[in-house]
């Protein structure tokens, strides 16, 4: 009788080990399998299409060149102008992105901060990181910087330190050329890699990243051009054109910001880019 008992515990305790292992494993393969899930759709996320691009609410895009008193010109602002726009658009609620995020937003429609908009600054000069970049960075701010290569170390532009230094707190930094020659002029091989390909490396050297953003000089570009740049950046800018519809990503639009009262500004973003 003991016997037969014994071996019926046996097999009990034998069979409720075996349940346990078998749930257990089970429980390892579907977190394990969602896991995986996660991952493999992180990577293969389904990519919005030209026309979906196109379709989807601009971001306004804002462009400086000069800060600088004393100087008129459509492409210069005083340091007041300028240290007033930005307030301006900080006591009106909106927030700055950077390009990664336009490029998110419109290819893989990632949510982005209320209000958000882009500010961008051409040509490398001096006072974008001597005055612009710490009246940006008082207000929570960050920009975008085109830099043409050629101006390094150049008297009233930037150094390849400052440079750095911008990418370091938090900035985005693009290229502008080597030159400031218009991308419609590139007809050989030469003249990309003089202007594209070999300024862009010499300027992800210096901040140590990727550099996926471009502006196109003076803001000119064709549809052969737009289509040439998909291979070397994310995101293009150019100033006023047209999107092209085959090629949105390399023609982002962007306002050029002249010399005038905040109230001003507000109204050319409302009216350029439909924003509230």
């Amino acid at each position: 009788m003991n016997k037969k008992i014994i071996i019926i515990s046996t097999l009990f305790i034998v069979l409720i080990v075996s349940s346990c292992k078998h749930a257990n494993q089970s429980k390892g393969k579907t977190d394990n399998g969602t896991k995986a899930g996660k991952e493999v759709s992180d990577v293969n996320q389904t990519m919005n299409t030209p026309k979906q691009i196109i379709a989807k609410p601009e971001m306004p895009v804002l462009c400086y060149h000069r800060i600088k008193d004393g100087k008129k010109g459509d492409y210069t602002v005083s340091r007041a102008t300028f240290s007033s726009h930005i307030k301006m658009l900080a006591d009106s609620g909106y927030h700055s992105i950077l390009p990664l995020q336009l490029y998110d937003y419109l290819v893989y429609n990632k949510a982005l901060p209320e209000k958000p908009f882009i500010i961008s600054f051409d040509d490398s000069r001096v006072e974008h990181f001597a005055l612009a970049a710490p009246i940006l960075e008082k207000h929570g701010f960050r920009g975008v910087f085109f830099i043409m290569t050629i101006t390094y170390n150049k008297k009233n532009y930037m150094t390849k330190e400052e440079i750095a230094q911008l990418s370091k707190a938090g900035h985005t930094i693009g290229l502008h050329s080597w030159d400031h020659t218009m991308v419609t002029k590139y007809k050989e091989a030469t003249d990309w890699q003089k202007q594209v390909v070999e300024p862009k490396k010499m300027l992800e050297k210096i901040v140590s990243k990727k550099v996926e953003y471009w502006a196109y000089p003076n803001g000119v570009y064709d549809h052969k051009g737009a289509k040439d740049l998909s291979k070397h950046f994310k995101l293009s800018f150019t100033l006023f054109s047209k999107r092209d519809s085959i090629v949105p990503l390399q023609t982002i639009r962007r306002i050029i910001v002249p010399e005038c009262k905040p109230q001003e500004l507000l109204k050319s973003i409302r009216r350029a880019f439909k924003s509230k």
